[in-house]
């Protein structure tokens, strides 16, 4: 049996000590894929935080990962991220916060800044939901070739590629200054 077998097994009795080394092991890297795919540190922490809460309602009812504890809420946590853009279509909401002016000094670098990040994300919807999770891995949660492959079931010639359009189409957009969402 696998150290990951055993562990989903540990996570099928609900053992409160392999649920806490599951949690510490994988919220990390959740987070920093959700945090590059939305933008947004909060949302991005509800949407980690649900992919667990999901693993355990699954766990709970008898469902859940069979083999790929990691597959599944990298899965679970895509879903969410889609559900979420979803949900937001057609309702943009843009928001100032209150450290704006605490931030920096420079009230235009920041300005700058945010228009920047704000134009990345518009022209990042452009992109395929490929591209998109191949960015989000490669770039948001850190991930080697390899690994982006192993996650998105392809080659690594494929996310090579995939990464290689990814980039291109955002440069082209980027350039273009088609940014109207």
């Amino acid at each position: 049996m696998s150290q990951e077998t055993a562990e989903i097994e540990r996570l099928r009795a609900l053992d409160t000590q392999a649920i806490a080394r599951i949690h510490d092991q994988y919220f990390p890297e959740l987070y920093r894929y959700a945090r590059f795919r939305v933008g947004d540190p909060s949302i991005a922490e509800d949407i980690a935080s649900e992919a667990f809460t999901r693993l355990l309602e699954a766990v709970h009812h008898g469902r859940g990962p069979r083999s790929s504890l990691h597959g599944w809420l990298f899965g679970t946590t895509r879903h969410l991220i889609h559900d979420h853009y979803r949900g937001r279509y057609g309702r943009p909401t843009e928001t100032f916060s209150d450290e704006m002016a605490a931030e920096t000094p420079d009230l235009s670098l920041h300005v700058e800044r945010d228009e920047l990040e704000r134009s990345l994300r518009i022209a990042l919807t452009h992109l395929t939901p490929e591209q998109q999770d191949v960015l989000a891995f490669r770039f948001g949660a850190g991930y080697s070739l390899e690994e982006t492959a192993s996650e998105l079931r392809k080659k690594p010639n494929a996310i090579k590629a995939l990464q290689f359009r990814a980039l291109a189409a955002l440069r082209r957009r980027m350039g273009e200054g088609r940014l109207v969402e």
